[in-house]
């Protein structure tokens, strides 16, 4: 037999539930629309210094996918016309270390000079460059996610001193 005490209370837990309920729904869209209108975040691959380094692990049997993909990205930086990206392509370079890390393979990027707050995120290079071809993007970005050991290391650079020279 069903109490007529809980009646109201459960209709009450109810109602509470539905209200939450239709809260959430106007309060997540209205979140997001007021983060997409807000200020562009700062990249997370920018230096603040005159020239930078990043440190990347490669797994041994990934390097010619890492090595394809960098070429890709200079492919996508030649097809930018955006002064900065230029100025980025202009001053960086990327070496391989004979020496393993950790048993893997490392890479450096050395940036001298560093474009000073430019973001240096590839994975947006290769989706400027390629805006046309989001599929080709996508596997690059597999492909590259599947190479890395672990994350980059990035380092602000600042110069004390010219060994040689003026």
């Amino acid at each position: 037999m069903r109490s007529t005490h809980n009646a109201p209370a459960s209709r009450i837990r109810r109602s509470v539930l539905i209200l939450a309920f239709a809260v959430t729904l106007v309060a997540v869209p209205l979140t997001a629309r007021r983060a997409s209108s807000a200020e562009p975040q700062a990249p997370a691959m920018a230096f603040k210094a005159d020239a930078g380094m990043v440190f990347y692990q490669i797994k041994p049997d990934k390097t010619a996918d890492f090595e394809q993909v960098m070429a890709k990205v200079k492919e996508a930086l030649s097809k930018i016309d955006d002064p900065v990206r230029k100025q980025q392509a202009a001053s960086w370079r990327i070496f391989r270390a004979d020496e393993p890390m950790a048993g893997n393979v490392l890479y450096v990027f050395f940036m001298d000079p560093a474009v000073k707050g430019a973001d240096y995120d590839f994975v947006k290079m290769l989706g400027e460059g390629f805006k046309n071809d989001p599929k080709m993007v996508q596997d690059l970005y597999a492909k590259l996610k599947g190479a890395f050991a672990g994350g980059g290391n990035l380092l602000n650079l600042h110069l004390v001193q010219k060994m040689g020279g003026m």
